[in-house]
This record gives C-alpha cells, structure tokens and sequence, in this order.
C-alpha cells in the first residue's frame, strides 16, 4: 500500500512540473503575435526611406537654397497622371482620394491655409478634419469616434490644382545639388457650370485667363508636409504615358524625379509679395517667371564651374543693351582710325625700305630685285 501512494505521489509531482512550462510557453504565445505586429508595423514604416534613396532630407546649414512656390494644373497631361483614376478604381486612387482617406483615419497631420499663403506647421495650426467637411459642406456621419463619408462625396473631380513649395539647395556635405517638394496644398475648383472646371485650357496662356473667363473661384484646402505623405506616396503607382499603358511609378518617384510641371506663383523673400502683386500685366508676369527659371538653371549649371550672378549678369546685359547705338559708333569710329592709321603705316614702311635701299646697294632697282630673289 506505501509504495502505490509513494507511486502516485510521485506521478502528482511529475505531472506538476510539466504542466507549468505548458502554462507559460501559452502565456508567451499569446504575447508573441503583439510583438511582431509592432516589428512589421515600424518595418513597412521605414521600408520607403530604402526604396526610395531620392528622397533626401535638407541639411540644417546648406550654403546655398531657394524656396519657390508653383501651381499645378491637373487638366495638363503632365501632371494628369495625380488626377485619375477620378473615383478609386481597386487599389488605384487619385492624389486627392488618398490624402482625404488618410486624414479621416488620422494618420497624416494637415494644417490650415493662411491668407498669405505661407504654410505653417505649427501644432496650433493643426486642421481638423471635421472642420473641412463643414467647411466645404462634405456630407458625413459620425460613428462613434469615427466619421463616414461616402466615396461619391469625396470632391477628388473638383481637386484640378496643387500649390507645391519646392527647396532647391547645395549640400556642401556631400558637394551634391537637390531639389525636392517640402509641402503640398490640393486647391478646389468651384463654378456654377461644373462641365466647364474639367475643360482642358490649351486655347488659354495659362491657368489664370481661363479661370476668369469661366468665373473659376479657387479654395486652397490645406498644407501637408511631403515627410509626413511620402512612405503612404510609395505604395501608390500612377500611370505615366497614354502610348504606353505599362509605364508606372509611385506617386513619390512622380513628386522626386520632377514629373509634373508648375508655374512659379511665389517665391520666399523678405517682403513676402508674390509675383502678382508686383508684376502689373501677365507679360511682366511671364517674363519674372522666365526670369527666375534662369536664376535656379544658371546655378544648377554652374555649380561646379565659375559662379553666374543671374541678378548681375541681367543688369551687364540691359547697361549693354543701352549702350548698343554708342557702341556701334564707336566701333565705326575705331574701324576708320585703324584703316587710317594701317594706311599711313604702310606709307611710312614703303618709305623706309626704299631708303635702305638706297643706302646699302649704291643703285636704285637692282639691290631691290638681288633681294626678292633671295626671298623667294
């Protein structure tokens, strides 16, 4: 009887101890799965800073930079590629599309457009997203802590424009030359006949004719910051050819490689005027922005060659354009001088060699001829 109770005793033991690694390796199991969701969560995260080597951050010290500012026209082929699909086609969806479904899930910041256009990216400048809905009358229901909008109340067909601010800048750390979008702004088109916002503009110079011959009011929406978009713009492939249906990119490789195609509106200067408060007719206009093309080219070209002062090299030219009938006197002037003074020298050359000659043969013609022989 002692040694079965000894027996069962012992397998009471046994049993015990094998249970409690059971126990714990569940415990450990259940903890597991977290922990890899963080880990493939902070990798998807980090995944575009590899993809995408182009999207470099601005050095705190560059010695050299320039901000500017453009407007995008999305009826452009150019940069129609942000426009469609108009409505989300599978996982394909326009810029716009995608910037209101990551503001209503909260994963991006977006912060208010100011009067002067300046973006401002301090936390009390932070938007919120139920504002925009109100503010643009976007039809909503509130769930809970989350918002519904219905993807035919998303304005992605009247979004037909974007204020990108661009820094161009040399990195005399690694003697390299960049330019790269620092912020993005979707600008909504309104008017009363809906057909005419989606016309193409090619009959028109520019954007703004046409907006004022079909009563075009636009309504700038937001500021968001390109660090904040670019790891969500990587994943996102946009058609890039209408010849060539095959040709994608990510909608980041589209922003870093310098796809679209902008007018200059603004530039970062110290009275803070852009161009149309200082340039009276669109020819003025026109000529500034050719102007400031030049500016960013002459530097970009010259970087690594003599310095051009853009500034002073158009000042060199209109002095010198001035002076143009001055010149062409005097180069006259000069021309009749120098025929004058060649003659007179020729005279006095003639003049010379019939004197040694004279002087050294003791005859007049025959040193002459003895000479021209021994040249010949």
């Amino acid at each position: 009887m002692k040694k079965i109770l000894f027996i069962l005793t012992t397998l009471c033991m046994v049993g015990t101890l094998n249970a409690q690694p059971q126990r714990s390796r569940v415990q450990n199991n259940r903890n597991t799965p977290a922990a890899q969701r963080n880990t493939t969560t902070a990798v998807g995260q980090n995944r575009a800073s590899f993809m995408f080597p182009t999207a470099v951050d601005v050095p705190e010290d560059p010695t050299w930079r320039r901000d500017i500012y453009r407007s995008i026209d999305l009826r452009k082929d150019e940069n129609a590629a942000l426009y469609y699909p108009v409505e989300p086609q599978g996982n394909s969806m326009n810029l716009f599309t995608l910037l209101f479904k990551l503001l209503n899930t909260g994963k991006i910041p977006a912060y208010e457009y100011q009067l002067d256009g300046i973006e401002n990216f301090q936390q009390s400048n932070r938007m919120h997203f139920k504002d925009l809905l109100d503010r643009q009358e976007i039809a909503y229901e509130v769930d809970g802590n989350s918002i519904k909008v219905d993807q035919s109340d998303i304005p992605s067909a009247d979004v037909l424009g974007y204020f990108v601010k661009e820094s161009s800048y040399y990195d005399q750390n690694t003697a390299t030359y960049h330019s790269r979008i620092v912020a993005l702004c979707p600008v909504l088109y309104r008017s009363e006949d809906e057909f005419a916002i989606r016309e193409t503009v090619s009959e028109y110079d520019d954007d703004e004719e046409y907006a004022q011959s079909q009563n075009i009011q636009k309504f700038p929406l937001f500021w968001v910051k390109y660090d904040d978009i670019k790891t969500y713009l990587s994943g996102q492939d946009v058609m890039t050819s209408n010849l060539n249906n095959a040709a994608k990119m990510s909608m980041d490789d589209f922003f870093s490689t310098n796809h679209y195609k902008g007018d200059i509106y603004m530039t970062t200067n110290m009275q803070n005027k852009s161009l149309q408060q200082y340039c009276a007719t669109d020819s003025l206009m026109k000529k500034e922005q050719n102007r400031i093309e030049k500016q960013m080219t002459d530097f970009e070209e010259h970087i690594w060659k003599t310095p051009v002062d853009s500034v002073e090299q158009a000042r060199r030219d209109s002095i010198a354009a001035a002076s143009v009938k001055k010149g062409k006197k005097g180069k006259a002037a000069a021309g009749k001088a120098s025929s004058s003074s060649a003659r007179t020298a020729r005279v006095s050359s003639g003049k010379k060699e019939k004197s040694g000659g004279n002087a050294g043969g003791g005859g007049n013609g025959a040193p002459r001829v003895s000479v021209r022989r021994q040249r010949h």
